[in-house]
């Protein structure tokens, strides 16, 4: 029986995954009732990198709080993993990585942060839109290293924020910039800069929850242990009823 089960997609394939958790089982991003089909082939781990958020119902709350009940550890970071674990911790789902940490301290609060559009499967959920919180690391470390002042990066930052999540790039970022009053020098350089220094901070949480994972093997923990009673409540039973195996 496979131990360890990881929902990813668009943020980190599943070669890298497997080259790290040789063994594992992936999984395609979560959704809805994906979790509680899971349990029932009783995994000891399962880490949530990527879920869907609005083309398929996302992944509820309480199955993974029945998971947890259930003696699994479930792990989140990255994407749909860092949301649902700023939203769960108290109740034990594990969270790690910067943009878990920005969620729970409320740095950052919108599902749009991590929220992009992406490819089939077929295509490797090839990413067709940039996330508006890797673009926050990446601008943060532009004005950092100086390479924009720190106006230019709150104008960029505004209307990367402003655009409808599926529209957010860095081309789009360019074209606002073209027709604005930004300093072009510095969006020149920015630009030039950007091809090598670009943070994708989504995919080192996902590394970082692998090594918390392999560790978590490593010591061979034993069955999570919760402290709070999983009511069976008549829309729990429908759920059920409506998310079986086949």
């Amino acid at each position: 029986m496979t131990k360890v089960h990881i929902f990813t997609g668009p943020t980190m394939s599943a070669d890298i995954i497997l080259r790290e958790l040789p063994g594992a089982m992936i999984w395609p991003p979560v959704a809805e009732g994906d979790i509680y089909r899971l349990v029932l082939q009783k995994p000891a781990i399962i880490g949530i990198i990527d879920g869907y958020f609005g083309n398929l119902p996302s992944v509820w709350h309480k199955e993974i709080l029945f998971a947890l009940k259930e003696g699994i550890h479930v792990i989140g970071s990255s994407s749909m993993g860092a949301l649902r674990a700023s939203e769960l911790s108290d109740f034990g789902m594990i969270g790690c990585g910067a943009i878990y940490e920005d969620y729970i301290q409320g740095r950052v609060e919108d599902d749009d942060e991590v929220t992009i559009v992406h490819g089939p499967a077929e295509l490797g959920f090839v990413g067709l839109s940039e996330a508006m919180i890797n673009i926050r690391y990446t601008l943060a470390e532009a004005r950092k290293q100086k390479i924009i002042s720190e106006s230019t990066h709150q104008q960029l930052i505004a209307y990367a924020k402003n655009l409808y999540y599926p529209s957010r790039s860095y081309s789009a970022l360019w074209d606002f910039a073209a027709t604005s009053k930004l300093p072009q020098d510095e969006i020149l350089n920015l630009r030039a800069w950007i091809k090598t220094g670009s943070i994708d901070q989504k995919f080192l949480d996902a590394k970082e929850m692998l090594d918390m994972i392999k560790n978590m093997v490593q010591q061979s923990m034993g069955p999570k242990s919760v402290v709070y009673h999983f009511e069976h409540t008549s829309f729990w039973e429908q759920a059920v009823l409506q998310n079986k195996p086949a």
